[in-house]
């Protein structure tokens, strides 16, 4: 396996952390939150259901900016090769 060179920035990870603490952020919102968190300062690359998860969030409307954010930030860590 390669090494993803990656990493979720300050701002999007700011952004992230806030969303886990909000007690209104929706799960997926919040699921797309752990992931950048998890992320931070690591090598870790996005899975496959995360990838899903966070593709259907940016290819719908009914998901916020914030929480289309954090799937872009997700997905932009994701496996190239998939």
């Amino acid at each position: 396996m390669t090494k993803n060179n990656k990493q979720s920035g300050a701002k999007v990870t700011h952004q992230a952390a806030k969303t886990l603490s909000d007690p209104n952020a929706s799960a997926t919102a919040k699921s797309l939150a752990a992931s950048v968190v998890s992320q931070a300062h690591t090598g870790k690359e996005t899975g496959k259901e995360m990838e899903a998860k966070a593709s259907k969030v940016l290819q719908s409307d009914k998901f916020s900016d914030a929480t289309k954010s954090l799937a872009g930030s997700v997905l932009s860590q994701s496996n190239k090769k998939r």
